[in-house]
């Protein structure tokens, strides 16, 4: 029997050909892949017990696309990734990073960062990426979707503060230029949180305040 991650998949994947071939009923196709995209938009949780089952690397490949598809800044994608599978860098950052203890027991972690400079092509001028945070982001929450869709836990955990920036790079040798944002443990679920009901319309303001 299919698990609850891959039945999303499929039913995924049932729509989309639905669509290309011509489905009659095609509103209510469109509706199924919409109720499936916001399933796993609305129930992704944060993860952060892990079993030691390895990822596979397609289901890595997977994340960082999903990660590469972001928006970012003038398309700019200034976006770098490091995948860690090494069991003793695994454990150093968990020693590291007093909000990542839990990468001890995951098998993978993949480190967002960004160019904090870029050239221009017209000038060649360096300048300051100001939104690097922002495309870092974006790429993060692609990443932790994509995680969660494919049935893995994950957790975004911060490292764009000087002091956890400072070990992230440190132990992973990266260079100057390069920020990183954060760090997300990830594994199969060794837990099953609840998602939260995050829906509070007073958050909400029309056209203006």
């Amino acid at each position: 029997m299919l698990s609850l991650p891959h039945m999303k998949k499929y039913a995924l994947l049932l729509c989309f050909i639905s669509l290309i071939m011509g489905c009659k009923n095609t509103k209510q196709t469109e509706n199924a892949v919409i109720d499936t995209v916001m399933d796993n938009i609305l129930t992704r949780t944060s993860v952060r017990a892990y079993t030691d089952r390895a990822v596979p690397d397609e289901m890595i490949e997977t994340m960082l696309r999903a990660g590469m598809a972001a928006p970012s800044a003038m398309n700019r994608q200034p976006w770098e990734f490091v995948v860690v599978k090494d069991r003793e860098v695994l454990d150093s950052l968990a020693g590291r990073l007093k909000y990542a203890k839990m990468l001890v027991q995951a098998p993978l972690a993949i480190v967002v960062c960004a160019q904090k400079t870029f050239t221009l092509n017209s000038t060649g001028e360096t300048v300051v990426n100001n939104f690097w945070v922002d495309d870092a982001s974006a790429a993060t929450e692609n990443i932790l979707l994509a995680a969660h869709a494919l049935g893995l836990g994950a957790v975004w955990t911060a490292a764009s503060d000087a002091e956890r920036a400072g070990a992230v790079r440190e132990v992973l040798g990266i260079p100057s230029e390069i920020a990183p944002l954060c760090v997300i443990p990830i594994g199969f679920p060794g837990e099953n949180p609840e998602p939260k009901d995050k829906w509070k319309p007073e958050k909400i303001h029309h056209d203006r305040w």
